[in-house]
């Protein structure tokens, strides 16, 4: 069966249980909301098809378990995802005080130029707000990273943000083609020259040859006149 994309982005949801990460993704991916919680056990996984660059881009989204129990299974997921979301409830601070905690795990055991993106959560919920913006903002810049104030239930830059890492993720992977094939050409053109010299070496042997042959032909002749 032929595939129906252009594009396969995989994108990975970190953070403290009860932050919404599972309100996010099924606003995301099915656009609904569920207002009772449900903790997530283990992983969850669900995908949407978006057009990006006049090419269609599968988004592959994995939802994984906030509690600590199940974070050994989660760490399997880490190194298959291109991107790497965030999250914390800008109504808890334990929340956002965890984030290091979530970025140690991307750290050890995610590729290096995962794409990383922070999502304050809950924003129709500020009358309870304990992390200002601007901590949210100063975070994020720390570990050079975007971030968005985000609401499942209204949908604020849900949208907006699953577009950012996927845009950043497709740019990282230009960039990679362009310098991958920058260097086989570098590589070939070094081959080429290298060549180039083992046949200028070669004929410049032979040059020397000939010359020295002409020079002892010229001596022997001119002993046999004397």
């Amino acid at each position: 069966m032929a595939k129906c994309y252009d594009i396969l982005v995989r994108l990975l949801l970190l953070g403290d249980t009860g932050v919404g990460k599972s309100c996010i993704l099924c606003r995301y991916a099915n656009d609904e909301f569920l207002d009772t919680h449900i903790s997530t056990i283990g992983i969850d996984f669900k995908m949407r098809t978006v057009n990006m660059d006049n090419k269609v881009a599968k988004i592959q989204i994995w939802d994984t378990a906030g509690q600590e129990r199940f974070e050994a299974i989660t760490h399997q997921f880490y190194r298959r995802a291109q991107g790497v979301l965030l999250v914390y409830d800008l109504c808890s601070r334990t929340s956002f005080e965890n984030l290091s905690k979530w970025l140690t795990y991307v750290d050890e055991f995610a590729n290096e130029d995962t794409e990383l993106l922070l999502l304050g959560n809950k924003s129709d919920r500020c009358q309870w707000r304990e992390v200002s913006c601007e901590e949210g903002q100063k975070f994020a810049e720390q570990y050079n990273m975007k971030f968005f104030e985000t609401s499942a239930k209204n949908r604020e830059n849900i949208d907006k943000a699953f577009q950012h890492i996927c845009e950043g993720i497709l740019q990282k992977q230009s960039l990679k083609r362009s310098t991958q094939s920058l260097n086989t050409s570098t590589s070939s053109n070094s081959h080429l020259v290298h060549r180039g010299r083992s046949v200028l070496s070669l004929e410049s042997k032979h040059e020397d040859n000939s010359m020295k042959t002409s020079e002892h032909s010229y001596w022997r002749c001119c002993a046999g006149v004397m």
